[in-house]
């Protein structure tokens, strides 16, 4: 017989789920995960390690958010969302899936899943989307990009780039501590807070090699 241990696992490996929060059969929460109060995670949705869904977010079914992840109060995650490692959502964020929302179809008829094909926001690696803002699909938000509070996302964020605004537009772009960079010449962005250096070519900012 395997003995087996009673110990248990490291608090970085444990789940915390609230008392108030539902996480549904078929969900997958992985380790050092938090699930605080009236949150809910529909069947199919993956949460990554050591991601925090604050009091009141909806992660919709097939929504896949990475690890380390912070996902504020009321924030609302539909599917198919797609979040990348270390993504910030901020309070009462909303990520949207239907391009052309009705809730019948031409012919009075109440809609079904089969009415409509939900499209998703896809946020990569870093990237952090202030409180109130809404990103509607189908929409990328480049790798350690910032949505400015209250922003409405329509079209694709590119990596370290600054939007805000109703459409949101880029005014400046951002390294990966989040802090806007300062330029020292027409094409070189420097952080002001880790002193790393970026090259603007061709609209795009990438870092110097």
């Amino acid at each position: 017989m395997t003995a087996v241990s009673s110990a248990r696992p490291p608090a970085r490996e444990q789940v915390l789920v609230a008392p108030s929060a539902t996480v549904e059969d078929g969900a997958r929460v992985g380790p050092g995960a938090q699930v605080w109060d009236q949150t809910v995670v529909r069947a199919g949705a993956q949460v990554g390690a050591e991601t925090i869904l604050g009091r009141g977010v909806y992660v919709g079914p097939g929504a896949r958010l990475g690890e380390r992840c912070k996902v504020q109060n009321q924030a609302l995650v539909y599917e198919p969302a797609v979040l990348g490692d270390g993504v910030f959502i901020g309070p009462a964020v909303v990520l949207t899936n239907d391009t052309y929302p009705r809730a019948v179809t031409p012919d009075g008829r109440r809609k079904g899943a089969e009415d409509w094909e939900a499209v998703g926001v896809t946020v990569e690696e870093g990237a952090a989307i202030g409180a109130r803002a809404v990103c509607v699909a189908p929409v990328r938000v480049g790798r350690w990009a910032s949505v400015g509070a209250g922003s409405v996302v329509t079209r694709d964020v590119p990596d370290h780039a600054l939007v805000v605004g109703s459409p949101a537009r880029r005014i400046g772009w951002v390294g990966r501590s989040g802090v806007p960079l300062v330029s020292d010449n027409r094409d070189r962005w420097i952080c002001p807070v880790s002193g790393e250096i970026y090259v603007e070519i061709d609209g795009r900012l990438e870092e110097a090699r």
